[in-house]
């Protein structure tokens, strides 16, 4: 349990009462970008071979722009989502990760992300054991996913100091 001292509009962890760090303690960015150099480098995240040339979603015009990392990057930002949130299927993280379809002169429509992505996403990481299926239907974090999501946390919360 990590206490918290306000400082204006936000909070603060109290460096003197800190007895650990979680996922929601570090600013979503730098954890998701931390988390996901530690998976290329890992070297363990099974990757489809067609990352470098599919979109993400319908809604997209291009691919993305990082061909070698942003599937790194969804895995991370997809663990740190199912941390939050308990009990995470493909169609929540598609609904997530959709966009807006430009029509031209149309208004703009919400289309969903692709469901091929956020699935091997999902099995990439209960292959090396960060979430697992959950009875309830889902996905949720495994104990290992726990704590290897704190650790980096902690690691993260540490550099920014």
């Amino acid at each position: 349990m990590v206490w918290l001292v306000r400082h204006s509009a936000k909070y603060v962890p109290d460096k003197n009462k800190m007895a650990g760090v979680s996922v929601r303690d570090v600013a979503a960015q730098d954890f998701i970008n931390a988390y996901a150099s530690f998976l290329q480098r890992q070297g363990k995240l099974e990757v489809p071979g067609y990352v470098d040339i599919v979109k993400t979603s319908a809604g997209n015009e291009m691919p993305p722009q990082d061909a070698e990392g942003w599937f790194y990057k969804r895995a991370a930002s997809v663990a740190r989502h199912i941390y939050l949130r308990k009990n995470v299927g493909v169609g929540k993280l598609n609904k997530l990760y959709g966009n807006a379809k430009s029509r031209g002169v149309r208004p703009n429509k919400h289309v969903d992300a692709s469901g091929s992505i956020n699935r091997k996403v999902l099995q990439a990481l209960e292959k090396i054991g960060v979430v697992e299926i959950s009875p309830k239907g889902g996905r949720r974090i495994s104990e290992n996913g726990q704590r290897d999501l704190d650790r980096i946390a902690a690691q993260t919360l540490e550099e920014d100091e």
